[in-house]
């Protein structure tokens, strides 16, 4: 379906490689035989976020500041897959782990998004956890600076009120994650 619209990749150059951004410059001729020229493409790794509830009811959120904002946003855990995760279950539970010192005991897939398809060639993969436990205390890579709270679904739904969730995506699983628990109806 749609496949006659797809373009063919006549050559790639790399402009930028590092492990967790990567730039490339494709020049692609178009199905009416238009070629594009300098098409920069955004390389990176796969995201996976999950909406965690405790075993108690509340949502686990965070606090971090993201720089090129230059906000403190509130957030859902998650970041990126690594190359040791077997899986983006693997990986959303270890980003969990990581970032909340949460464990969860039942982790369902919710589909997968892009932020940008016309320049990014990853996607994010959702997921909604319930259950969760605190287990430890937080391991947080280098450059993490992440306070984690809890909330109850009626204070989530003043945060989105109030429009104080700005991460595009987050939103998106929050949407997904909220049908799936049956939170929300759509009429």
């Amino acid at each position: 379906m749609g496949e006659h619209l797809k373009w063919k990749v006549l050559s790639s150059e790399y402009i930028y490689k590092e492990s967790w951004f990567t730039a490339r410059k494709d020049t692609c001729e178009k199905p009416d035989g238009t070629l594009v020229k300098n098409y920069y493409v955004f390389e990176f790794p796969e995201w996976a976020t999950a909406f965690p509830v405790t075993d108690e009811g509340k949502i686990i959120m965070v606090r971090q500041y993201r720089h090129a904002l230059g906000e403190v946003c509130i957030e859902l855990p998650g970041g990126c897959v690594d190359d040791t995760d077997e899986n983006f279950e693997d990986a959303i539970r270890r980003e969990m782990l990581e970032e909340t010192g949460y464990v969860f005991e039942t982790v369902h897939y919710l589909g997968h998004i892009s932020a940008n398809p016309s320049t990014n060639s990853n996607l994010m993969h959702m997921f909604v956890a319930t259950g969760g436990k605190k287990m430890q205390e937080q391991q947080l890579d280098q450059n993490e600076e992440i306070e984690v709270f809890e909330i109850s679904f009626e204070e989530l739904f003043q945060l989105l009120e109030e429009k104080r969730i700005v991460q595009s995506m987050h939103m998106s699983t929050i949407f997904y994650a909220l049908r799936y628990l049956e939170k929300m109806t759509l009429h």
